[in-house]
């Protein structure tokens, strides 16, 4: 496979007991910040080898990043989205192809997902850091704050493939959820706060032509990895690209 950064070997004082990791996670994003509907979904999903040294990162566990993981030798996956969003009753398809990957190769899969969110430090902060929001200040979801940048800018950070809806005279107060955050509510709240836009990802046509306010849309993706590159990051793990494939067409 093209371009994996393969470890090298780490200390010896970076191994560590599974048990050992995980409550370092949880200080990372306690999981009393997720949402009711993440109940059961976050933490260890899946459990592998008990000792931890080599540690992949990855918003998603996808068929690429879980066979990039393998071939790396990796103890630990650490992603955003569980693969297991319903309750397994039958193991077919491409959940039992994850799955065959992971448990075969021993590997542990951590999930921190909104609980991640909503973490100092987290998704939000990562995206506000992104776009170098000043004065943030948190919302119910995600925050809003003193933005200079331009559309074009924003979009140039973000990777491209924005749309905007409606009409956008400025930015200069930006209110941002990470991830699929076009709520009615949300966007009420970020108007009554003062914002001139909202930036969020996977919008509503409904939601677009109710909005008191012009929107910004980009992907999940784009919102979301940096969060996770920040933490591989600063972590030492190595973190796997997947972003979705975009084609624009004139």
């Amino acid at each position: 496979m093209d371009n994996i950064e393969f470890f090298k070997p780490y200390p010896p004082y970076l191994c560590m007991h599974v048990r050992t990791f995980v409550e370092d996670m949880e200080q990372v994003a306690p999981p009393d910040l997720a949402e009711d509907f993440d109940v059961g979904k976050i933490g260890l999903v899946v459990e592998g080898k008990t000792t931890v040294i080599r540690i992949c990162c990855a918003l998603d566990a996808t068929p690429h990043v879980v066979k990039t993981a393998v071939l790396a030798s990796a103890d630990m996956l650490v992603v955003h989205h569980t693969p297991l969003w319903k309750p397994v009753t039958a193991l077919t398809g491409r959940t039992a192809d994850l799955m065959r990957a992971l448990l075969s190769a021993n590997i542990n899969l951590y999930v921190m997902h909104t609980n991640f969110d909503r973490a100092a430090g987290g998704v939000n902060d990562a995206l506000a850091e992104l776009l170098a929001i000043k004065d943030a200040s948190p919302m119910t979801l995600g925050c809003i704050g003193t933005c200079n940048l331009k559309p074009e800018e924003i979009s140039r950070r973000l990777g491209g493939n924005i749309r905007i809806w409606g009409d956008i005279k400025k930015t200069e107060r930006l209110a941002l959820v990470a991830g699929s955050g076009f709520d009615p509510s949300l966007i009420d709240e970020a108007n009554n706060r003062g914002a001139d836009s909202f930036l969020s990802a996977e919008m509503k046509h409904s939601v677009a032509r109710s909005s008191p306010l012009p929107c910004i849309e980009a992907t999940h993706y784009a919102l979301e990895a940096p969060a996770m590159q920040r933490l591989s990051h600063r972590k030492g793990w190595m973190y796997i690209d997947d972003p979705p494939l975009l084609q624009t067409i004139i």
